[in-house]
């Protein structure tokens, strides 16, 4: 089993996680891959003691700047080594301990993706109304079971993971990318606990444009809109155009107006 774990402003709990990890007992082995995303503390020199010091293989992936958590657990997916990955964040909200249940629950149970959700969630009220409206519109735009929590906390198999690797894109959803690949989703129900330090790393702007992302490059949804505002652009275009030449026939417009009129509601409606 591999643990994928972006590393940001991650210096004063990611020491903690290792240790827990390194603990775990699981069938096979484990590696955990630390993926440092241009932090500003000290997260890479302290990734780089605890590969030093580690009692499980370590990798640390290092980004020459912030990219993103999505673009981080890529990098993760491009290095780890195990049959099943496993992504989670640094903050220790999700507690070690349920790794465990959760790749039991991945490979004994013939998924080939479990995600997690929570009975309470220890997020910021705006956090979690952000969550639920991504949710909204995620059910609305996604190929995904209805009501299937997008939590980062999650288990897929390799072959997912080299799957979606293979996205050369510009905007990596990872979530949508997953989808894309399979529907033998599970679930789990795990705890959640209150972050051990800081904030979080998500602001408005970080989560506007992970909507952005998945809206606009997952779904066809958007440009079936965009196909059905510029069909009924065109039409009323050609309906003033009858109008022009209804006015010019029988009225008195202004020498060159109707023709002018008339070109500018032709094209306008031909672009939409």
């Amino acid at each position: 089993m591999s643990i994928v774990v972006p590393v940001y402003n991650g210096a004063a709990t990611v020491g903690r996680l290792v240790e827990a990890l390194s603990a775990l007992t699981v069938e096979g082995g484990l590696e955990i891959v630390l993926v440092y995303d241009g932090s500003p503390d000290d997260s890479l020199a302290v990734c780089h003691r605890l590969a030093e010091t580690a009692t499980v293989p370590l990798t640390v992936v290092e980004h020459s700047r912030n990219y993103g958590e999505h673009n981080a657990v890529m990098s993760g997916f491009r290095h780890a080594r195990g049959a099943y990955i496993i992504t989670m964040d640094d903050d220790l909200q999700n507690p070690p301990e349920e790794v465990v249940r959760l790749y039991d629950a991945c490979r004994l149970g013939g998924h080939e993706v479990v995600y997690t959700y929570y009975d309470d969630k220890q997020h910021e009220n705006w956090r979690n109304l952000g969550s639920r409206f991504n949710g909204w519109v995620a059910d609305r735009l996604l190929d995904k079971p209805k009501g299937l929590y997008l939590c980062s906390f999650r288990c897929l198999s390799a072959f997912v993971a080299q799957t979606i690797t293979a996205y050369e894109g510009p905007f990596v959803y990872v979530d949508g990318l997953i989808l894309q690949v399979t529907q033998k989703i599970g679930t789990l129900q795990v705890k959640h606990l209150a972050r051990a330090e800081g904030q979080s790393n998500y602001t408005l702007r970080r989560l506007v444009n992970l909507w952005l992302a998945m809206a606009l490059n997952f779904s066809v949804l958007p440009l079936r809109f965009a196909t059905l505002a510029g069909a009924v652009t065109a039409g009323l275009g050609i309906l003033g155009l009858l109008l022009v030449l209804f006015e010019g026939l029988f009225g008195d417009p202004p020498a060159g107006w109707a023709s002018l009129a008339a070109i500018v509601l032709t094209s306008g409606g031909c672009n939409c």
